[in-house]
């Protein structure tokens, strides 16, 4: 107890726990947040950790700290605190610096798929060879009256989801992605499918409008997966099903530069953890490996009660 409120407190440490409940974040975001030296931060990031107020995710060579903790009175404490960090003298320009650095994440993806649209399915299919899982995925499907696909890319899955709903909807953050996916839709009776260009943690959508939502290898390029699932929930329908595909956690550093991901895959347990902060009920996780040099990817299935 004593160790846990020492670390507790200092107005900095208390500032860290308030950004951090916000997202995931590296020690680099950190410091253009709190505009502090490394050395700083890292001490206070330290003593959080030995306290057990943090946990931390290490992806490739990059770290990134949560507010998970691992003590069990931290645990107790963090709802009843979590009201008073919005009273720190410094919340407000915090939070400010907090949406940069979501923004920038966001900016850096986007620039990506504008510039590699044209060139996008050949990119994918050479750099991310997959098992063959869509099919899977499909019939995972249920019919509906109107799906949601988010992060649409070049719409190669718009007929394939047309045939299982009365009306697709299809978002993106790129516009030359968009460009792309109406362009591929000059072959097939585009009836039923609505094309919107927005963010999918702010999604162009009204709250309980769709029963199906998909994320189809779009999750780990979100600036912040937990808001992303929060803001599906939104605008789901009560007994709305939400249908994820995306690799499972791996190493592969390199797809941070060459395909703009800023995640490297998730577990079933991650995913599981922001779907019941979302307000998901878990349904299933299911690993699909392919040939010796496939990534394994994960189907992912949540309902809205």
């Amino acid at each position: 107890m004593l160790e846990l409120f020492k670390a507790l407190a200092d107005p900095t440490r208390l500032r860290l726990l308030n950004i951090l409940q916000q997202g995931e974040f590296t020690v680099q975001e950190l410091l253009k947040i709190l505009k502090m030296g490394q050395s700083r931060i890292s001490r206070h990031l330290k003593i959080l950790l030995e306290a057990g107020v943090l946990s931390v995710k290490r992806e490739g060579t990059w770290a990134y700290y949560r507010l998970q903790p691992t003590d069990s009175l931290c645990g107790l404490l963090l709802p009843f605190l979590k009201p008073e960090f919005e009273q720190l003298a410094e919340a407000v320009t915090d939070r400010a610096a907090v949406l940069s650095v979501l923004a920038a994440r966001r900016e850096r993806s986007q620039l990506f798929f504008d510039r590699h649209a044209r060139d996008w399915d050949h990119l994918a299919r050479r750099l991310l060879p997959t098992p063959h899982y869509v099919d899977r995925l499909l019939t995972s499907l249920p019919l509906s009256s109107c799906l949601l696909e988010v992060g649409v890319g070049t719409g190669g899955l718009l007929e394939a989801l047309r045939r299982k709903s009365d009306r697709v909807i299809g978002v993106d953050h790129a516009p030359a992605m968009l460009a792309a996916a109406r362009q591929r839709l000059k072959g097939f009776d585009p009836d039923g499918i609505d094309l919107r260009l927005g963010e999918m943690e702010h999604l162009p959508l009204e709250s309980s409008s769709v029963d199906t939502a998909v994320l189809n290898m779009v999750l780990h390029h979100a600036s912040d997966p937990s808001t992303v699932l929060r803001e599906i929930f939104r605008v789901l329908r009560p007994g709305g099903v939400l249908f994820i595909a995306d690799l499972l956690r791996h190493q592969e550093e390199w797809m941070r530069e060459k395909l703009a991901d800023q995640w490297l895959g998730f577990t079933p347990e991650e995913l599981f953890g922001w779907g019941r902060k979302a307000g998901f009920n878990s349904v299933m996780s299911e690993p699909l490996v392919g040939a010796k040099l496939d990534y394994t990817v994960i189907l992912t299935e949540l309902k809205k009660p």
